[in-house]
């Protein structure tokens, strides 16, 4: 039997501009849970999530990673996201398979270009979102301001859960005004107190608990009677009004916090426990056909590849969510893009590049298998004598592109192999052999993208290899009508030449008339390549 089943597992997305906190929260956030006994930091090159050599060298996150927690009877999967745009691949694939996302913002800087592109891939997969303002503890934080912006950018649904007191190096204390209370915290302690709310505070925590009510009630009709009945709702009401708005993609609750000194971590983890969705409780899936599946233990075995990896020494890492039954250390699933029946011979958990071995997952939970031989991104899995394909991940197209080749001859298998493994990882390149420019062309989404390509190509496949612009293929048509008349004529003793030759070059349309004047002995219409 799984160890959790589907109403007691969360599936939650950090998402936000890079340098946000998304990989240190998610640090917290293990260390809350016991799962690890000291935090680690970027600054260290030590943390569970940023586990790659190149993402420790450069110092940010570049890969989505898959980690996970036990908190107070749930298990809650974190997808750890990229923040930079050129990486929006990771982010897409993440956002798929994840029923809750994380929004951090930072106080000091406030919401950035990145959180504004975030902000349209969850609005596209309508994924219930929480805010989370975080670097609380910045000198120049401003959570007001910050607060502003988000209302400003993403609307009025932005509600207000928790605000902080003694913003700046001095923060140490939050009010949460959805059950009206203080946590404050001691110096050098990540459990607080829990305090009444101070009395100079009183007058703004009532007032946006009375917001937080109203926008709630405003999303449910029974809580809206309840709340004109009584004039006001319980704890428990406005935690169940939440859910409701979350799941339907209508409130977007913001809490605070300070990753860094983990501080509002546990509460926001006992937030995702009592309040955000279960896959369960989300909207069936969409299948090829105009079907649905809907997310039931007792469904039939379906799962779906949101992610590939290759690691050294094992092979081919595969990532899934289960979105239909329970699967099985040793099942066999067919899969409904080729045809081949893959064997799970191995299931994980994942704790970053920590692999966890276990024997089954139910409905609504994320794993990893390995050595799937002909299972890629996208692909459907599910059970022998069913035909169900889930709706492939739609990745946004390339902006830049490169010519490569290689430095060493002999080496081209070992460039072609390489960069069809880098399109399996990422479905966000393109490779093209042009044969009209002579090149092979790589095709990404910027400069950082392609740095990232190039580190690999050097640092993993062993290759060296020579970048150019890619040439441009010149072509040039007839526009306008032209005569020509030439007479060739040589004596050199014997027989003399003499030809001559006349000619007209014109546009060529569907069905015009045969030139004029020209006596036309053979006519011949080749078709061009490119429809000419």
């Amino acid at each position: 039997m799984a160890e959790f089943d589907s109403n007691h597992v969360k599936n939650i997305a950090l998402l936000g501009h890079s340098g946000s906190g998304k990989t240190t929260l998610a640090e917290c956030m293990l260390f809350e849970a016991g799962l690890i006994h000291r935090r680690g930091s970027i600054e260290e090159q030590n943390t569970a999530g940023d586990y790659t050599d190149l993402e420790k060298e450069r110092g940010n996150s570049i890969f989505s990673k898959l980690l996970h927690t036990h908190w107070r009877g749930y298990k809650i999967n974190i997808l750890d996201t990229p923040g930079y745009d050129d990486f929006s691949g990771e982010t897409i694939s993440a956002l798929r398979v994840a029923d809750t996302g994380v929004i951090l913002l930072n106080a000091g800087v406030g919401v950035e270009t990145g959180t504004d592109i975030i902000w349209e891939y969850t609005e596209k997969f309508k994924t219930p979102t929480i805010f989370l303002v975080n670097k609380l503890d910045h000198p120049k934080a401003d959570f007001e301001q910050t607060i502003q912006e988000a209302q400003n950018h993403f609307g009025k649904h932005v509600v207000v859960v928790q605000y902080p007191l003694n913003v700046g190096l001095g923060f140490n204390a939050i009010i949460d005004v959805l059950n009206m209370v203080m946590y404050q915290y001691p110096a050098y302690r990540s459990k607080p107190e829990k305090l009444p709310i101070p009395d100079s505070e009183k007058a703004k925590a009532e007032e946006l608990h009375k917001e937080l009510i109203e926008a709630i009630a405003s999303n449910d009709e029974r809580l809206m009677e309840l709340y004109f009945e009584k004039g006001e709702l319980t704890e428990d009401e406005m935690k169940q009004g939440l859910h409701i708005s979350m799941t339907r993609h209508e409130l977007f609750p913001v809490f605070c916090a300070s990753a860094k000194q983990n501080r509002g971590v546990a509460r926001l983890m006992g937030y995702i426990d009592n309040v955000c969705p279960p896959a369960c409780e989300m909207p069936p899936q969409l299948l090829k056909g105009e079907n649905t599946l809907a997310c039931d233990t007792k469904g039939p075995a379906c799962i779906f590849i949101y992610k590939t990896v290759n690691e050294s020494h094992i092979g081919e890492l595969s990532f899934f969510k289960v979105y239909s039954g329970i699967v099985k250390s040793g099942m066999e699933l067919v899969n409904e893009s080729t045809g081949v029946t893959e064997k799970l011979s191995q299931l994980y958990v994942m704790e970053g590049n920590k692999r966890i071995n276990i024997q089954e997952l139910a409905a609504g939970d994320i794993g990893a298998t390995l050595k799937l031989r002909n299972t890629h991104v996208n692909n459907t899995l599910h059970e022998k004598g069913r035909n169900m394909e889930l709706l492939p991940t739609v990745f946004p197209e390339p902006t830049t592109s490169i010519a490569l080749s290689n430095n060493k001859k002999g080496e081209e298998e070992k460039l072609a192999a390489a960069l069809h493994q880098l399109k399996e990882e990422d479905p966000t390149i393109h490779v093209e052999v042009s044969a009209e420019l002579g090149q092979t062309l790589l095709h990404c989404h910027g400069d950082m993208h392609l740095s990232v390509i190039k580190w690999k190509l050097q640092n993993i496949y062993h290759l060296d290899v020579h970048y150019m612009k890619p040439r441009i293929a010149y072509r040039e048509t007839i526009r306008s009508k032209a005569d020509a008349l030439y007479r060739h004529k040589k004596q050199s003793g014997g027989a003399g030449q003499f030809g001559e030759v006349a000619m007209r070059i014109e546009p060529w349309y569907e069905g015009m008339p045969e030139p004029e004047n020209l006596h036309v002995r053979a006519r011949e219409i080749i078709d061009l390549p490119w429809g000419g």
